[in-house]
């Protein structure tokens, strides 16, 4: 009996020890991509690789590995569905629909182009054409929050074409997935069409009728255990309820976050379900370096690295012309091109499925996931370049007219809040201008397609080339009291008819700034620049459409 046991725990020790050593190096991996200030996936697969080279692949052919692989993927997926607020959809329908159908019909397009050009079958070159027409949700997400560009024109649109592009990622897979079933494709994919729109259906009747009392319950239990279990349950059981009906995990899992999207519990599901969505992707992308054959990689980097180089040039090139047949502005354009001038996340689920790596053979695959890799490690390089680049063009020849010439809403200073605040001006369709004095801030700012001029803001010389006195308010967002002391009074005295809209932190209101002119905002707290921007549509008798949290349920998130 004893003898059973040590048997029996010995069988265990094996089966879950690749899981083990796989979390293990997954820590370290994590923790050398934040030190070398990359994202982790480009860590996960290098860990993978390298247990590759070190001639440890089969140690992690288990179907440990294998299932929480699967898991990773169906976490991304359902992570994904939380974010597809039909609200968010039906406010940015027109760059989604629009804007991403267009990036996608160019950029995947043309790398079908060159699939067939390099004698790809028609269903390879398609299926890995618009696979490399997809960018990185997870990791131009992080870029742009890193950067603050949630709300400016470039950060929105961005966002808007990642959603459209995560749709497109789903019908991809379904087709992959359709590959493998031995069926006439055309036959295959009218089933799973069918049964796609018949799981949707199921989804927003779920959404509608059950989702609201059923995490009701559950917060009233007030048990952080039943709350964990809640959120894993909807995920996996979403996704292995469409593998039943012949569909993919991932398209389950993926609906099942649809449900939750309207939710008033949405961001409590999604903060449960955050930490196991980034573990258990590390191990999809540890096994994706683990599939990759070390004698190519080692045998042709000179490949990897051009092929990189070809991903990004040519990427980068498709999104410039999406943007530009958007009627885009060049600099728009040139930012938002090299912004997405990565490849994506779903392009390695999609090329790790065994269906479509039959399609290309190991050598060839090996060089494309490679060079997708080294792609997602330069995207903060890249996107850098393609800031700093669209800032220079829009510093080209200057317009007959002043940018925001005609605006109401003079605003000085755009470092956060005047940003936050030139946002929401922007999405209640109020015009402004804005002036910096800060060369960095006005730089990135202009890049990022404001309209900001450089002129020292203290300095009344500047006043009226800028139009102070035509204006109806001016908005100083300088939080620092000695600075707003300095201004306030200055723009009194050359515009004493204009309304003065101050930020200040705290609530602090000197005596020298108390006039019927000047109202103080404290803009201490989180929403202190909403509060500012609230000021301001009272000033103008505009009632605000989109308050502050709706902004917050509604925020896209990897």
């Amino acid at each position: 009996m004893v003898h059973g046991s040590a048997a029996d725990a010995h069988s265990v020790v094996s089966v879950i020890q690749p899981a083990i050593i796989l979390l293990g190096l997954g820590i370290l991996a994590a923790l050398g991509a934040k030190i070398c200030r990359l994202n982790p996936i480009v860590g996960y697969i290098a860990v993978g690789l390298a247990l590759a080279f070190a001639g440890q692949s089969e140690l992690f052919d288990g179907p440990v590995v294998e299932a929480l692989a699967e898991a990773g993927i169906m976490f991304l997926l359902f992570n994904l569905g939380l974010h597809f607020s039909i609200a968010r959809i039906r406010e940015e329908a027109a760059n989604i629909f629009g804007f991403g159908t267009l990036q996608m019909l160019i950029a995947g397009g043309g790398f079908t182009a060159l699939g067939l050009l390099f004698g790809l079958p028609p269903i390879a070159a398609i299926l890995g054409g618009f696979a490399m027409g997809l960018s990185s949700t997870a990791v131009v997400i992080g870029v742009i929050r890193e950067r603050e560009q949630e709300d400016c024109p470039v950060g929105r649109a961005a966002q808007s074409i990642l959603i459209f592009q995560d749709i497109a990622a789903i019908m991809l897979l379904v087709v992959a997935g359709s590959l493998g079933s031995g069926e006439a494709l055309g036959g295959a994919l009218a089933i799973a069409a069918a049964k796609a729109v018949a799981a949707f259906a199921v989804a927003v009747l779920f959404a509608r009728y059950l989702t609201e009392p059923l995490f009701r319950i559950i917060t009233r239990i007030d048990s952080s255990e039943v709350l964990t279990a809640s959120a894993l349950f909807l995920a996996l059981a979403a996704g292995w309820l469409t593998g039943m009906i012949g569909l993919s995990l991932t398209l389950g899992a993926f609906l099942g976050g649809v449900a939750l999207a309207d939710s008033r519990y949405r961001l409590l599901v999604q903060t449960e379900i955050e930490a196991f969505r980034g573990l258990f992707l590390g191990f999809f992308f540890m096994t994706v370096g683990l599939s990759l054959d070390p004698e190519v990689v080692s045998g042709q980097w000179y490949l990897i690295l051009a092929a990189a180089a070809a991903l990004v040039t040519l990427k980068c090139t498709f999104n410039i012309l999406a943007g530009l047949a958007n009627r885009w502005s060049v600099p728009g354009s040139t930012q938002l091109g090299f912004l997405l001038g990565q490849g994506s996340e779903f392009a390695l689920v999609l090329f790790s499925m065994p269906a479509v790596a039959a399609l290309f053979g190991s050598e060839a695959l090996a060089i494309v996931v490679s060079a997708i890799a080294v792609s997602l490690a330069l995207t903060p390089a890249i996107s850098t370049l393609g800031r700093k680049l669209a800032g220079k063009l829009r510093q080209g020849p200057p317009d007959q007219k002043l940018a925001g010439d005609d605006a109401p809403i003079l605003i000085l200073n755009l470092a956060e809040t005047g940003r936050r605040v030139a946002d929401i001006l922007e999405e209640e369709g109020i015009s402004y201008m804005a002036i910096e004095s800060n060369r960095e801030r006005f730089e990135i700012a202009l890049a990022d397609g404001y309209p900001v001029h450089f002129a020292p803001v203290g300095d009344p010389r500047s006043w009226q080339a800028i139009g102070v006195a035509k204006r109806l308010a001016v908005v100083v967002t300088q939080g620092n009291m000695d600075r707003v002391r300095e201004i306030s009074p200055l723009i009194r005295d050359h515009a004493p008819d204009l309304m003065r809209i101050i930020a200040v932190d705290g609530m602090e209101e000197p005596p020298d700034l108390a006039d019927d002119m000047a109202v103080m905002v404290d803009v201490s707290d989180v929403d202190g620049a909403d509060h500012l921007a609230d000021e301001i549509l009272e000033m103008l008798g505009i009632e605000r459409r989109m308050k502050p949290s709706d902004a917050s349920t509604d925020a896209v998130a990897a």
